[in-house]
């Protein structure tokens, strides 16, 4: 595998395990009236889909923000969301 495409897929994954949205899919996998395929095909198309969005909003807002300012944009919203977390994780 390209070393970029491990990279994105490593990435991603890490991301994502658990998350809402794998948590989501877990509690609709629990119904038994719904087949465990179904789930796995509709949440991995809502992930697709969701993906594919991002690509294309990825790819078009270079045109008017710099690559260097959406990476700084980028990690001080990581860092943000780090910090909220940390300080709302001593409240009980």
């Amino acid at each position: 595998m390209n070393k970029q495409l491990f990279t994105i897929f490593l990435s991603v994954f890490v991301a994502e395990i658990g998350d809402k949205t794998q948590l989501a899919t877990m509690l609709f996998a629990t119904d038994q009236q719904v087949s465990p395929f179904k789930v796995f095909a509709a949440s991995s198309a809502a992930l697709v889909t969701s993906s594919a969005i991002a690509v294309l909003a990825g790819s078009s807002i270079t045109r008017f923000i710099p690559i260097s300012a959406l990476k700084i944009i980028a990690g001080l919203g990581f860092v943000a969301i780090g910090i909220w977390t940390l300080v709302t994780a001593r409240q009980p």
